[in-house]
């Protein structure tokens, strides 16, 4: 096992504080997205407090690894995990999507030191993700590049180009995860434009497929000890994932993709966030 039980004590609990956050950002912002950012708590937490090469204190450091979060519209759980990681003051989460914030409703590279590139458009994450990954392959760099997509996003032409780029160039130091919740902003994902089968689309275009549950501490960080293991082919790790985790009430509820609590509904969502915090600490105690 790649992770101790002490460490994913940590990381789980650190996922419960940044659900928390993200109820906060957004009723401070009156706008934004909650079922995406909730649902990828975990993963973030993983990455940002165990996988990721990185450092908080030089986020221009030119070793560290490299993460294209190419569905920009989540970015909520992105400056959640990187406040409670270091880069910037937990307090400062409450300017989301203000006027003068470094914390836009999409990631923008230039204001806040530690994103690396601006995400918006849907489908581009992937192929700016392949730039990255093949330069530091020309270079001889060691940093890995992990690029973060939805599932809804696969429906874009320009993911599929990159998937052959990257398939066709054998970028094994590239690995994609993809946040398979089901959901898109206007109903889910295998009615409005079918997807299946996911794993074996991304196969024909030479990649390793991994399966995972997103909720899962050990298994996230398994998958990325495999894909760390392959050398000859790119990996892309399915994370299924439930949209709204954590919250019972919006939980795999399509129309809470784009949409943030009122005051009243956050207080109950706070409530329910906190006693899964507790129960965490219990189950490890």
């Amino acid at each position: 096992m790649s992770v101790t039980d002490a460490q994913v004590l940590r990381i789980e609990t650190m996922a419960a504080k940044i659900r928390a956050s993200i109820i906060e950002m957004l009723v401070a912002a009156g706008s934004g997205h909650t079922a995406g950012p909730l649902g990828m708590a975990d993963v973030f937490a993983a990455f940002y407090f165990h996988i990721l090469n990185h450092n908080p204190k030089k986020p221009e450091w030119k070793d560290r690894d490299r993460l294209v979060l190419s569905n920009g519209h989540i970015v909520p759980v992105r400056y959640a995990t990187m406040a409670h990681a270091g880069y910037f003051p937990v307090k400062e989460l409450l300017t989301l999507r203000k006027f003068g914030s470094r914390l836009q409703g999409h990631p923008e590279r230039t204001r806040l030191p530690g994103l690396e590139t601006t995400s918006g458009p849907l489908g581009s994450g992937l192929s700016q993700a392949a730039g990255m990954a093949y330069a530091a392959r020309m270079d001889n760099q060691k940093m890995r590049v992990y690029c973060f997509m939805s599932d809804g996003e696969q429906d874009a032409g320009n993911i599929w180009e990159a998937a052959m780029f990257v398939g066709a160039n054998r970028l094994s130091n590239l690995t994609a995860i993809i946040d398979r919740n089901n959901i898109q902003i206007n109903g889910m994902t295998e009615s409005v434009m079918p997807l299946e089968p996911l794993r074996s689309k991304y196969q024909a275009f030479g990649w390793h497929v991994l399966d995972v549950d997103g909720h899962n501490i050990e298994a996230i960080c398994d998958a990325v000890d495999e894909a760390k293991a392959i050398y000859e082919k790119p990996t892309v790790i399915i994370a299924h994932t439930i949209p709204g985790k954590g919250v019972s009430e919006i939980e795999f509820d399509y129309r809470w993709h784009g949409k943030p609590p009122s005051a009243q509904e956050a207080a109950v969502f706070l409530r329910e966030l906190r006693s899964l915090r507790g129960k965490v600490r219990g189950e490890h105690e």
